[in-house]
């Protein structure tokens, strides 16, 4: 998600919960993203991560960005949408994993613990480095819209 205010791009990223993350900012950020399920399309899950990471369905065109491949494999097809989300809304689902390692214990995480809009200067230092060429995709985007 996007926004123009006041003459500047400012865009909405997601920091990732759980204990790997809790001390990681620069290069940890993330567009809000995930699993595509069967039967699925990339538009349709795109909406449904974007509820599941930050609690509402963004509503409006998505404008494709493209497609990438980060260093861990994962291909994110990702799309840009201009709106304005409340950070005050924010909800995260969760996810469960065993913490800490071996210990048997099953402990529930927010699967995102932060939410926040960045400048374009700041979030291509906090977005992770395999996605910031869907920063520089929207800076193309919007370079080719009219007005």
């Amino acid at each position: 998600m996007y926004n123009v205010g006041d003459g500047q791009l400012v865009v909405l990223l997601v920091h990732p919960g759980g204990p790997f993350w809790r001390h990681k900012d620069i290069g940890a950020w993330s567009i809000p993203k995930g699993e595509l399920n069967e039967h699925e399309t990339s538009e349709e899950a795109a909406r449904r991560e974007f509820r599941e990471e930050l609690g509402s369905v963004p509503e409006g065109t998505l404008q494709p960005l493209g497609r990438i491949r980060q260093r861990g494999g994962k291909v994110v097809d990702a799309f840009a949408i201009e709106g304005d989300f409340d950070l005050k809304g924010f909800r995260s689902g969760t996810f469960e994993m065993e913490w800490p390692p071996r210990s048997a214990r099953i402990v529930a995480f927010p699967e995102v613990d932060r939410a926040a809009w960045f400048s374009l200067p700041i979030a291509r230092q906090k977005i992770l480095p395999g996605q910031a060429p869907l920063l520089d995709a929207l800076e193309s985007l919007l370079a080719r819209e009219p007005g």
